[in-house]
């Protein structure tokens, strides 16, 4: 390359680069995205943290992938992306990546790498194929039937259960995989067949596991050390930024796409958990792989249990009692003996039973500090049950008596994040929806970027290249009841209609897993359209499916909302069951939703409806994802309509022609259907 290399020209190089690709896709100039390009790649020559609102279709995916190329291959310093989802994840390597480079690698100024860095419970665990992983979440044999006739003096069983079936597949698979990857399967399984061949990140033995030069983890992040573009997620960016835990390679910028979900997503990475079955589960994995004396954690977890069992789920406004206290302080003193008398001398240390019991004692000695100092942080700590499913009475919540969960997580990620990311490196944060009220400060101020000692940065809003009026239309369900337990039936008779109108071509976005489960089971029964749901393979395989066949509908939950791109007839109907409020015994919004009402602010409004609009506005991005796209937006809410709040949700949505009429709904569908 001959010119466009040198730093003060990147906004430039990235342009043309642009140009290049946009002609190779035969595509067409949008102002938006070029806007937008040019801006990142000037973010990252200057150090400026920089802030991209780019509406659906901006092609906003191009417009950084570019600039972070040419950057990191002209300065030599590798540049992080960070997605929400695993879905966009796989978006970027499996199609958007591979395409650009295709275009543009002869004009960069040297060949590109790019990785992929997932969590460890991504990939097979080739200590856990080989048995050698203490603990096993199954008996392997129940998964099969009974020994078939021996051949040759060797047993062997044959599956007959779906999961033993998927584990056998597995296993066959884990012989011929280069990566390890659940999203490289042929095949999708269920959750619960993967965790027959995966750990997660506490149970992993790490650099003591015998198998670690070979671990597809380990060799995903030994790849990625050495590529220019490492594509990853918020969990693992908050991991590597907060925890200490090098888990991604050295870099000095990040691009953040769905930003949105940035600061849930760092919050739910550094929320931890507490029982006294976890305390029961370390106190016993440590009697059995390191003999030592372990009658302190075993009273500590019979005190916890006693300590909060009966109170009632929510959130401990007024922190720990006494009591409750002293039980934390007994598990916490404990875990801290056994981790002291379980140290490893001379060899022991590469045993994977003891390794993997220091493990969880480490767990439960880290959480309980981090409890007991929650008054003096900006923690909150709550008490949670599991729900119950009873058939024709829906999900309800477990009784007091039910063993409590206690979580522990801060109300506010600002400080860390300035501390912990914008103050050592560049940073880009994109998304569809990035202002509220047309401002960039309520979602600037959440990741710690207003007040006196925030760092400098830029926002801009480069808009959207689709004209929604006229591709696309919004029906909000004026007349239905509003969404409770009782009005399922009519809500879902209604969603019936608009499938059975539109022949399928739905992507259905449901508020809880729960509701996106019950739906697909009931309407599976009464449409004679392929349905499938979230949880019945991987996320990008029931994306894969789901663009593949017209007539497919898909059912799923947050992860669909967002980082989904299924262009053309196969989505030709978004359906939302409710506005996408938090729950409202969240304990965690409950809590700063008490904050801003304590600085005078109103905290349904600032919490509750804001959570609201940007999860409404993504949802609703799912419908139109090119210029040639038309098709319904249905709102199954009726508050949409008919609450005071509804005016302020539809602000963040797109302009789609507004309808409340099902008949022309459905109409509209049928015409889409047919043409």
């Amino acid at each position: 390359m001959t010119q466009g290399s040198t730093a003060t020209s990147h906004p430039q190089a990235a342009e043309r680069l642009l140009d290049t690709a946009v002609a190779s896709f035969n595509g067409s100039r949008r102002s938006g995205q070029v806007e937008m390009t040019r801006r990142v790649a000037d973010s990252l020559r200057t150090g400026k943290h920089l802030l991209v609102q780019a509406g659906t279709g901006t092609g906003k995916s191009l417009a950084y992938l570019i600039p972070a190329l040419h950057h990191a291959v002209s300065t030599g310093k590798p540049v992080l992306v960070s997605t929400a989802t695993l879905a966009l994840q796989a978006q970027i390597m499996g199609r958007d990546l591979p395409r650009l480079l295709e275009s543009i690698q002869e004009d960069l100024p040297r060949p590109a790498q790019t990785a992929l860095v997932k969590g460890r419970s991504n990939y097979l665990c080739k200590q856990k194929l080989a048995g050698g992983f203490p603990d096993d979440d199954e008996d392997q044999e129940a998964l099969f039937a009974a020994a078939v006739e021996p051949t040759g003096g060797v047993t062997t069983y044959e599956p007959t259960s779906k999961l033993g079936k998927e584990v056998v597949m597995l296993r066959e698979w884990a012989d011929t995989t280069d990566t390890g990857d659940r999203d490289h399967l042929p095949s999708g399984v269920t959750d619960k067949a993967w965790r027959q061949v995966s750990v997660n990140a506490v149970d992993c033995l790490g650099r003591k596991c015998s198998m670690f030069d070979e671990c597809f983890s380990e060799l995903a992040r030994k790849d990625a050390q050495e590529a220019d573009l490492v594509i990853t997620n918020h969990a693992m960016l908050a991991i590597d930024a907060f925890e200490g835990l090098d888990v991604l390679p050295e870099h000095e910028a990040v691009i953040i796409d769905e930003a949105h979900e940035l600061t849930e997503r760092v919050t739910s990475a550094v929320t931890v958990q507490l029982s006294a079955q976890m305390i029961q589960a370390a106190a016993s994995s440590a009697r059995r792989y390191t003999a030592i004396n372990v009658d302190g954690l075993q009273a500590a977890a019979v005190a916890v249990e006693a300590a909060f069992g009966g109170v009632e789920d929510g959130l401990l406004a007024r922190g720990l009692n006494e009591q409750q206290a002293g039980a934390v302080e007994s598990a916490r003193n404990a875990a801290r003996t056994a981790l002291a008398d379980s140290k490893p001398s001379g060899d022991a240390e590469a045993d994977p039973g003891r390794t993997n019991a220091r493990s969880r004692l480490q767990a439960v000695f880290d959480v309980t500090e981090r409890m007991l100092s929650s008054s003096h942080t900006a923690d909150v700590v709550w008490v949670s049950r599991p729900g119950t499913f009873t058939p024709g009475q829906g999900y309800q919540q477990a009784d007091v008596s039910e063993p409590p969960l206690l979580f522990v997580a801060p109300t506010s990620v600002a400080g860390r994040l300035r501390e912990g990311l914008f103050g050592t490196r560049t940073v880009v944060l994109t998304s569809a929806t990035l202002t509220i009220g047309e401002s960039f400060d309520p979602v600037a101020g959440s990741v710690g970027l207003l007040g006196a000692e925030a760092p400098q940065w830029d926002g801009v809003d480069v808009g959207s290249p689709f004209d929604y009026p006229r591709q696309g239309m919004l029906y909000v369900a004026k007349h239905l009841p509003a969404p409770s337990m009782k009005s399922q039936d009519a809500q879902r008779e209604e969603l019936a209609g608009l499938i059975e109108a539109s022949g399928g071509a739905t992507l259905a976005l449901f508020s809880s897993r729960r509701a996106a489960e019950q739906a697909a089971e009931d309407l599976r029964k009464t449409l004679d359209v392929p349905i499938l749901c979230q949880g019945d393979s991987t996320m990008s395989a029931l994306v894969r499916e789901f663009a593949e066949d017209e007539q497919t509908c898909l059912f799923g939950t947050m992860s669909l909302w967002q980082g989904v791109d299924v262009p053309g007839r196969s989505c030709r109907l978004v359906a939302i069951d409710r506005i996408p409020f938090p729950r409202p015994d969240d304990p965690l919004n409950n809590a700063r939703s008490q904050e801003v009402a304590r600085a005078g602010g109103n905290g349904f409004m600032q919490v509750a409806a804001t959570h609201a609009a940007i999860r409404l506005s993504q949802g609703a991005g799912r419908l139109i994802r090119t210029t040639e796209d038309r098709g319904v937006l249905a709102i199954l809410d009726s508050r949409l309509a008919n609450a005071r709040y509804g005016a302020f949700l539809k602000k963040s949505m797109p302009e789609f022609w507004a309808t409340a009429n099902g008949d022309v709904a459905r109409n509209a569908l049928s015409r889409l259907r047919d043409s």
